[in-house]
């Protein structure tokens, strides 16, 4: 197997095709301690992962749907139905936290990019126990009430929420970017 494989091969599954079972204790920990080695200017560790799985994940479709009526009571039924199974299709969704540390020499945008690593780390490893992933945010990822009900700090943001379990159904290839539009060398 080509030491690219995974990389080469990745792809979303979307996370309604996301179904049981998800990653048992063992390969959890090590789809964490694969996100763990990403690169982190000065050490700052800016980043934090929450599990949200089992009857939980329905509890906070619930609060979606609730708080979905509360920003507009206009809310279509057909929207709340997709906010109140947004977190119940994949066994395991793992809230990705960004907590950017004050540091003089490590700007925040490098914290936050920490943080994204993060993200595609974890589906990354999904992938290599052969789980499909999704990293979606949508509006509950910048919600006030939402990170509150979370207990995600005011100064934390959520970077991802990433979807894990096994593909109920394959997903096809889509058309990536041609390197040529977006690889150039510097002339000097």
């Amino acid at each position: 197997m080509s030491p690219l494989h995974f990389l080469n091969q990745r792809r979303s599954v979307p996370a309604p095709k996301l179904a049981a079972p998800g990653p048992d204790r063992q390969q959890l920990e090590q789809i964490l301690g694969a996100a763990m080695r990403v690169p982190d200017h000065g050490r700052l560790e800016p980043f934090r992962i929450l599990a949200i799985e089992g009857p939980q994940r329905d509890t906070l479709g619930a609060f979606l749907a609730q708080r979905a009526l509360e920003l507009d009571p206009q809310t279509p039924p057909a929207q709340l139905d997709k906010d109140r199974k947004r977190f119940s299709h994949a066994p395991l969704v793992l809230a990705v936290i960004a907590c950017p540390q004050p540091n003089p020499k490590v700007p925040e945008i490098e914290q936050l990019m920490t943080t994204g690593c993060v993200c595609f780390a974890l589906l990354q490893a999904a992938q290599a126990f052969g789980f499909g992933a999704q990293w979606l945010t949508g509006w509950a990822a910048r919600d006030a009430a939402v990170k509150a009900r979370l207990g995600i700090a005011e100064d934390e943001s959520i970077a991802g929420f990433i979807h894990i379990g096994h593909a109920s159904d394959v997903v096809a290839e889509r058309s990536r970017p041609e390197l040529s539009s977006h690889f150039s060398r510097w002339p000097g």
